[in-house]
């Protein structure tokens, strides 16, 4: 029981939607140029939050189907790890792809299986994480070309102007910023990766 009590943490983070959330805002910062702001407890924070809101009806079922169960006694834990896995593997199953499923499944020199209740969990979780990663970056490459943009115009307006011993950064960061709080960038970037999940 305390076995599988100390593998949770590293659980939640690989079968649910943590990886790309936490990924999509570090790229955010990133592209600000600023990679202390805001700190990583802050978005760590955000990042389960965010989680626990998109994962809130399948961690619901989990409990209902798994851990109360198990602490009413009404189930060992074999059963309850059983019955609480289905919903988070349904989840797992519907938002990777084939291709990653087949791909750990040729590496591990095993047949693919017939139907998806057959998929193995300890191969349909890498092909997940390797789905959230690629999600996650195409998210994240979509976020960083505004600001791209942004820090090549203001460095050919500064060399335009034979300004180039002041670096592009000084300017742009400020630009960045207030272009960001007058879309309401933190809204417009939540609320996209809300709509990935659904």
């Amino acid at each position: 029981m305390l076995a599988v009590l100390a593998i949770i943490p590293a659980i939640l983070i690989s079968t649910t939607s943590f990886i790309r959330i936490v990924v999509v805002l570090s790229m955010v910062r990133h592209a600000f140029g600023m990679p202390q702001t805001p700190p990583n407890a802050v978005l760590t924070s955000l990042a389960l939050f965010m989680t626990a809101f998109v994962m809130g009806p399948t961690l619901t079922e989990v409990n209902q189907k798994g851990l109360q169960p198990l602490l009413d006694g009404t189930q060992e834990l074999t059963q309850a790890l059983e019955g609480g896995s289905q919903p988070l593997r349904e989840f797992i199953l519907a938002h990777t792809r084939d291709s990653d499923l087949e791909m750990v499944y040729r590496m591990s020199g095993s047949p693919l299986p017939a139907t998806p209740q057959d998929v193995e969990l300890l191969k349909l979780t890498p092909a997940f994480m390797l789905n959230e990663l690629r999600v996650a970056f195409t998210i994240g490459f979509v976020i960083l070309l505004p600001f791209l943009l942004i820090d090549l115009v203001v460095a050919s307006i500064l060399l335009s102007l034979g300004m180039m011993m002041v670096p592009p950064a000084t300017i742009s960061l400020p630009v960045k910023v207030l272009m960001f709080v007058l879309i309401d960038g933190w809204s417009l970037v939540l609320e996209g990766l809300l709509g990935s999940f659904t």
